[in-house]
């Protein structure tokens, strides 16, 4: 599995990476690059790198550089505007896995081991699923350990991928429980 965390424009894009490699990936969704977007993309910065793969065109480069901007130390991936054409479309998703991976490869990304730390069973035994409030539970834990809101299953994922330790988890899901318990 790729070590550094995949930033994408979109969900078409996520689809084309995942044919080609196993990685976690950010889709940030176009221009509209928020605080919220970036302090995921920071946070996976921190804990596992980042590497930046967006359209070869105008609006993919201008995202490439808001990213680079306000996130310091990230690696860049391209493919070429021939690789990810497709009936006048251009973009990551029209790009064969083989584009994609010589993109990555340029950029020099590092391989892990696939950890398997957190399973379903610890999101329902953390209330994380299969609760009345487990979706408020697995935003505001997102929140405090910066993986942001998803499913149960995208939140194991992102635990065992943005390698969170058994310790921050714990911490976090303490802090949470007195919230929510207090609140």
């Amino acid at each position: 599995m790729i070590k550094e965390v995949i930033v994408v424009e979109g969900r078409d894009d996520i689809t084309a990476v995942k044919r080609a490699v196993d990685a976690e990936m950010i889709a940030v969704g176009g221009f509209g690059i928020n605080k919220k977007v970036i302090d995921k993309i920071k946070e996976a910065q921190k804990r596992q790198g980042v590497i930046v793969l967006t359209d070869p065109d105008f609006a993919g480069e201008k995202i490439r550089k808001i990213i680079s901007k306000r996130v310091k130390g990230i690696k860049h991936a391209y493919i070429s505007q021939k690789e990810g054409i497709k009936d006048g479309d251009i973009g990551v998703e029209n790009a064969s896995p083989e584009s994609i991976i010589r993109a990555l490869k340029k950029a020099k990304y590092e391989v892990k081991e696939k950890r398997e730390v957190y399973t379903m069973q610890d999101m329902f035994y953390f209330k994380l699923c299969g609760h009345k409030d487990s979706k408020e539970r697995r935003d505001r834990l997102g929140k405090e350990l910066g993986v942001g809101y998803c499913n149960a299953a995208q939140f194991i994922a992102r635990l065992n991928n943005f390698g969170i330790t058994k310790e921050e988890f714990v911490k976090a899901i303490d802090k949470i429980n007195k919230e929510m318990n207090h609140g």
